[in-house]
C-alpha cells in the first residue's frame, strides 16, 4: 500500500507502484491515481456488499455494481474513452441521464 518513490523496499528489488508513495528524504506524502480508483471501491462498496447484475451498452464504459447491506447501490463507472460520454442509468422504470468525463471514474450512489 505503501511504497517509496523508488518503489520499494520489494524482496525483487524492482519498481512497483503503490497507491501511496512517501519521499523519505523530504517526508512528502503522494497519492497516486491507484489510490483514488481504489477509493471508489472502498469508500462506497461497503463490507457485506453484494455484486448485483449491470448492463452497460457502450464498449468505452466499464462499470460494476454492489447492493450495500443497508440497501443502497453503489455504481462505480469508469470512461476508459478520450471524449466525454452521456448514459442512462436505469432501475425499476426511473431513469437519470448522467456524463462521465473522459479517463474519468464515477461512484453513483442509488438509495433504497
Amino acid at each position: 500500500m505503501v511504497l517509496n518513490k523508488q518503489g520499494g523496499p520489494n524482496w525483487f528489488e524492482n519498481w512497483c507502484v503503490a497507491p501511496v508513495l512517501v519521499d523519505v528524504e523530504t517526508d512528502e506524502v503522494y497519492y497516486t491515481p491507484i489510490y483514488y480508483v481504489m477509493s471508489h471501491f472502498s469508500k462506497f462498496i461497503r463490507p457485506g456488499a453484494v455484486r448485483i447484475g449491470l448492463e452497460v451498452s457502450d464498449k468505452n464504459l466499464q462499470a460494476t455494481a454492489a447492493q450495500n447491506p443497508d440497501e443502497s447501490i453503489a455504481v462505480v463507472i469508469f470512461n476508459e474513452g478520450e471524449t466525454a460520454k452521456h448514459f442512462t442509468l436505469e432501475k425499476n422504470g426511473r431513469s437519470h441521464h448522467i456524463e462521465i468525463e473522459p479517463q474519468a471514474i464515477q461512484t453513483i450512489i442509488i438509495s433504497h
